[in-house]
């Protein structure tokens, strides 16, 4: 049998009086990182059991809106490269890619 290993990222929320995130951490041991701090993350979990996404959205009360519009951005970009890897879908691969050029676009996210 072969030996298994447990990786494990943290999370840490830290909350002002009402309960709104002020920081958050991150800590991923494998990969190097030890209680960075972010501005905003989002994490999705499937519940394969419900057929439903179970999703995590928060950020902090300083994170700037032109970050948010890029971070989402960034997003689209890095989830229509994953839907590619996991399902070898060409054609839905671009249309998304189209999409977050038009995202960028009307965000005026690309530079000149």
């Amino acid at each position: 049998m072969a030996k298994t290993h447990t990786s494990n990222i943290e999370l840490n929320v830290e909350l002002d009086e009402n309960r709104v995130p002020e920081k958050l951490f991150w800590t991923a041991e494998d990969g190097g990182i030890s209680r960075e701090e972010a501005k905003a993350m989002l994490l999705s979990v499937w519940d394969h059991n419900a057929k439903e996404t179970l999703r995590i959205d928060l950020w902090t009360k300083d994170m700037p809106v032109d970050e948010m519009k890029q971070f989402f951005h960034q997003t689209l970009v890095a989830m229509s490269d994953t839907f590619y890897r996991a399902t070898q879908d060409d054609k839905m691969r671009d249309t998304m890619k189209d999409f977050c050029d038009y995202f960028a676009e009307k965000l005026e996210l690309k530079k000149q």
